[in-house]
């Protein structure tokens, strides 16, 4: 039996978090031993992770990191916290060019100044996969004959050191893509990778999605006579959830009084974005609903999904509606053909406000479609745990070598 490390942050309520889940509920135990490092024990979806993957125990160096500056601090880790608080001002010197996304660059400078201050991991692996960026923990702190690294974002979107991620790209014998538009956003900025990127897309389980939807009610939304639009997501600014709250606006403008706009989730944004809804006056009209660990009920009673990224990898909930039967409406990032199939089995929309209204407008006005693009998505089988075996043929890549060298 082959030994198998899994590193992650936690299993906070996300897209990322439930696509781990997912192929950990997958995975072949017959097979392959598998360790799980959380860097933090925390997340409602820690109730979701099969019991067959062995938890190891939670490091306090490593927790760290899902921690602010001061409780690093306040936890007697002092240089951790130090290696924090100088990438922090790293980050923000003067000169460096301002950035929503800018956060991604201190993630990489506190890897780069708390790395040395942090303990290796005192077991061996015949492969380690890491399954969030940065992946410097597996990179640096473990020993496994091959290393794994999974991609879940759009690359052309972010604001990294090319040099520094290079030099840790360098460690991983493969690099796993979550989709085709997804591994070409990565392999533009990283061209010299190519030989070690595939493509494996987020697992699936159709089964589990129907019976989680049938499992509660979906509350007051349920009994919303209105046209229910639904999003599940982050409350940031990679969801563009504040562009959805200014649709909806527009939407009431153009006369549209009986839409409803339901969001599941939390985040950083979310004190604007009630800001937003008030200055609009939509509180009756734009829900949020807060962390829910089961999103599946909203979504199923829902009349549209709508997914208003401004970039994504490959969006988890979008597959998840429409193994729920739902219509479904995503904006034009950079991804979203990797996605959905325009006008087969749902709508692209302009990456605005506006082009969000105009699209949730004519999918409203015309129930024909709706149906026609629910339809598609009824008679589609979603599965695809038949994924798992490029990951088992990664894995299987340092056996062969090894043979091949005996052989010689």
């Amino acid at each position: 039996m082959k030994k198998l490390l899994i590193a992650s942050y936690d299993m906070e309520v996300g897209g990322v978090e439930r696509s781990l889940a997912g192929m950990l509920n997958h995975f072949d135990y017959e097979s392959y031993a598998v360790d799980l490092m959380l860097y933090r024990h925390a997340g409602e979806f820690m109730e979701l992770l099969p019991a067959a993957a062995n938890l190891l125990p939670e490091q306090p160096t490593y927790s760290t990191f899902r921690k602010s500056i001061y409780e690093t601090f306040r936890g007697g880790h002092l240089l951790i916290g130090l290696g924090r608080l100088l990438s922090r001002l790293h980050a923000s010197m003067p000169g460096r060019k301002a950035s929503t996304e800018s956060g991604y660059y201190q993630m990489q400078l506190m890897w780069k100044y708390t790395l040395p201050f942090l303990p290796r991991l005192n077991q061996e692996y015949d492969a380690a996969i890491s399954y969030l960026w940065p992946h410097c923990f597996v990179a640096d702190k473990v020993t496994a004959r091959t290393k794994i690294a999974w991609i879940h974002t759009d690359y052309s979107t972010v604001e990294t050191n090319v040099a520094m991620d290079l030099k840790m790209w360098d460690k991983f014998d493969r690099i796993v893509a979550v989709s085709e538009a997804c591994k070409a956003s990565f392999l533009a900025k990283y061209p010299s990778l190519e030989p070690k990127v595939i493509v494996m897309e987020n697992l699936t389980s159709p089964e589990f999605i129907r019976t989680m939807a049938a499992k509660e009610s979906a509350g007051e939304m349920a009994r919303d006579a209105r046209f229910k639009l639904v999003t599940v997501a982050r409350l940031s600014h990679a969801k563009g959830i504040d562009n959805a709250v200014r649709a909806l606006k527009l939407l009431r403008e153009r006369g549209y009084d009986d839409i409803a706009w339901y969001v599941v989730g939390y985040g950083g944004d979310e004190a604007m974005i009630r800001g937003l809804i008030e200055e609009y006056g939509l509180q009756d009209r734009f829900i949020l609903l807060g962390k829910q660990i089961n999103p599946y009920p909203y979504i199923r009673c829902a009349d549209l999904y709508v997914q208003p990224s401004r970039y994504e990898g490959k969006a988890v909930t979008v597959t998840e509606a429409k193994i729920l039967g739902k219509p479904v409406l995503i904006t034009d990032y950079t991804t979203s053909r990797s996605q959905v199939s325009d006008g087969v089995d749902g709508r692209i929309a302009a990456l605005s406000a506006e082009g969000i209204a105009d699209g949730i407008e004519e999918l409203y006005l015309r129930p024909g479609e709706r149906e026609k693009l629910a339809d598609h998505c009824r008679r589609t089988d979603y599965g695809n745990s038949s994924e798992l075996e490029k990951l088992y043929r990664c894995m299987d890549e340092a056996d062969a070598k090894e043979d091949v060298l005996s052989a010689v």
